[in-house]
């Protein structure tokens, strides 16, 4: 049998060319707000996190999940090709896990490659971890650990 690694739906992350666009679009069409809005220069983005749900907004409030909007900081960064192969849309589903180490080992251990062997810095202080997308069914998977 195999134990249930994921926790929750964390979030899904939008590709978009003009983040100050999307934000208010989301804003407008759902009422959605901005819980964090950061630069990550190591992943290329600019991003926008919309919180979906009530109670508290950080990472792995539970009842709450996320919309996280991406802009590219360049064309040559991962969403910057995305959409330039794809255009705007879903990027990568982000899942909850209580352990990311141990989530990592044990994907790796059914044959899923990792495109990340370790976690790294994500939204929110999370630490996060993505999966092949070639080996889920096309879909680029996250793994995000909460803040303690």
């Amino acid at each position: 049998m195999v134990l249930a690694l994921l926790t929750r739906i964390d979030h899904v992350g939008i590709a978009c060319r003009d983040l100050d666009r999307a934000v208010a679009m989301y804003q407008a069409t759902f009422g959605l707000e901005v819980a964090s809005l950061e630069v990550n220069e190591a992943q290329g983005v600019r991003e926008a996190m919309m919180q979906v749900g009530a109670g508290p907004a950080g990472v792995g409030a539970l009842g709450v999940g996320y919309v996280q909007l991406l802009e590219p900081l360049s064309p040559d960064t991962p969403v910057g090709r995305f959409l330039a192969r794809r255009g705007e849309g879903l990027h990568h589903v982000g899942y909850g896990v209580s352990d990311i180490g141990q989530a990592l080992a044990t994907v790796a251990g059914t044959g899923v490659r990792l495109v990340d062997e370790r976690p790294r810095h994500g939204s929110m202080g999370a630490s996060i971890a993505f999966l092949h997308p070639a080996d889920l069914g096309g879909v680029l998977t996250e793994f995000v650990q909460s803040l303690p």
